[in-house]
C-alpha cells in the first residue's frame, strides 16, 4: 500500500529534525559542552521521558489507574545490574569498549524482557479491577518487589548500595572507563528517542485504537469483538517493559543502586509527570518529564523549600489547566509549517484584495 502525501511528508520532516536534535547532542557531548550536573540533569530526564511516555500508555491511552510504575524501573535496573556484575565476573564481555557496549546492550534487552514478564503475571489479576483499586494494588506490587530486592543481601541492602559490588558496578560493569557520561548522551538520546518512537507507532497501530477504544467505553469494545481482557494485558505490559529500560539506564547513570530511588515517592513523580503533560498526549509527557526533572533539580539549592514550591507549581497547573499542559494535543511540524504556510497565503491574498 502506498503511504500518503501527507504522512510521508510529517516522517520526513521529523526524521529531520531528530537527525538534528541527535546531531547536537552528539557533538554536544563528545566536546563535552557541559558541567557533569547538567548531563546529570539530561540523563534523569532521559530517563523521565521514557517512564512517563510508557505510564501515558496505561493511564492516559489505556485508562487505567496504575501507581505503581516505578517497581518496573527497579526490576529493570537491578536486573540490569546484577546480570552485567554476573557477566563480568564470569569473565564474558568482561572488557571495554565494544565488549562493554555490547553487556549494556545485553542487560538492556534482559531489563525489558524481565520486566515486560512480571507485567504480564501482575497484569492478569490486577488489571480485572478498576479504579481505586487497580491503583492499590499496583502501588502494592511496586512495595512489594522493593522490599524483596532490600531483603536479598546480595542485591538491596549493602549488595549494590553501600558493599564492594558498587565500584564494579560503575568501572566495569555498566559504567564508563574509558569515558565521561557526557560522552554517552548521544547513546541515551538515541535510545530515549527510539522508545518514544515505538511507543507512539504502537498507540498508532491497531493495537493502539483497540486500546483506546477500550479506554471511551469498554463495554462497545467488547460488543464490537474486541477481546479487551487481551488488549489491556498487552498495552500493561508494553508500558512495563519501557520501564524496564529505562531502570537499565538508570543503572548504568549511578554508581550505586538504592531501592529508596524508585519506591512510591518515584511512581507518584512518573505520574504526576503524565497529568502534568496531559493524559493522553505523547508530547506533553516529554515537555512535563523534562520541565519537572529540570524544576526539581533546580530547587536543590532550597532544600527546605523545594517540596513547596513544586507542589505550589502543580496546584496551579491542575486549577488553570485541568487537563494538563497539552491536553490530548501532539506536536507536528508538518502541521505548524502547514499553518505558516497557510497564514502566509492568506496574508498574501488579503494584500492583493486590498490591492
Amino acid at each position: 500500500m502506498k503511504m500518503p502525501n501527507d504522512i510521508k511528508k510529517a516522517s520526513t520532516l521529523n526524521l529531520i529534525a531528530i537527525s538534528i536534535l541527535l546531531g547536537v547532542i552528539a557533538w554536544l557531548g563528545f566536546n563535552q559542552v557541559f558541567s557533569s550536573y547538567i548531563v546529570g540533569i539530561f540523563w534523569l530526564s532521559c530517563i523521565g521521558i521514557i517512564m512517563a511516555t510508557s505510564l501515558n500508555l496505561t493511564n492516559g491511552f489505556l485508562g487505567q489507574m496504575a501507581l505503581g510504575h516505578a517497581g518496573f524501573m527497579l526490576i529493570g535496573a537491578y536486573t540490569s545490574a546484577l546480570l552485567s556484575l554476573a557477566m563480568v565476573r564470569a569473565g564474558v564481555l568482561a572488557g571495554d569498549g565494544a565488549e562493554q557496549f555490547i553487556r549494556f546492550v545485553i542487560c538492556l534487552v534482559a531489563s525489558a524482557i524481565l520486566a515486560g514478564l512480571f507485567g504480564i503475571l501482575v497484569g492478569i489479576p490486577a488489571l480485572r479491577l478498576r479504579g481505586d483499586y487497580l491503583a492499590i494494588i499496583t502501588l502494592g506490587f511496586g512495595e512489594i518487589i522493593r522490599v524483596v530486592i532490600q531483603g536479598i543481601p546480595w542485591a538491596g541492602a549493602d549488595g549494590l548500595e553501600q558493599g564492594s559490588a558498587s565500584p564494579v558496578l560503575y568501572k566495569t560493569g555498566l559504567g564508563f572507563n574509558n569515558a565521561t557520561k557526557s560522552h554517552y548522551m548521544f547513546f541515551v538520546a538515541l535510545l530515549t528517542i527510539a522508545c518514544v518512537a515505538v511507543i507512539f507507532t504502537f498507540i498508532r497501530s491497531r493495537f493502539g485504537r483497540a486500546i483506546i477504544s477500550i479506554r471511551d467505553d469498554e463495554i462497545a469494545s467488547e460488543a464490537s469483538g474486541i477481546d479487551t481482557t487481551f488488549y489491556k494485558v498487552m498495552g500493561f505490559a508494553f508500558s512495563a517493559m519501557f520501564a524496564g529500560i529505562a531502570g537499565s539506564i538508570f543503572a548504568a547513570c549511578y554508581s550505586s543502586l538504592n531501592t529508596g530511588n524508585m519506591g512510591f515517592m518515584a511512581s507518584v513523580n512518573y505520574f504526576v509527570m503524565v497529568v502534568f503533560g496531559g493524559m493522553g498526549s505523547i508530547t506533553g509527557s516529554i515537555v512535563a518529564a523534562i520541565g519537572l526533572t529540570t524544576l526539581n533539580e533546580a530547587l536543590r539549592s532550597f532544600d527546605e523549600y523545594r517540596m513547596l514550591v513544586y507542589s505550589v507549581v502543580l496546584v496551579l497547573m491542575m486549577i488553570f489547566r485541568p487537563t494538563g499542559l497539552l491536553g490530548t494535543y501532539e506536536f507536528s511540524l508538518a502541521r505548524i509549517f502547514g499553518r505558516l504556510r497557510g497564514k502566509g497565503a492568506g496574508n498574501k491574498q488579503e494584500k492583493e484584495v486590498r490591492a
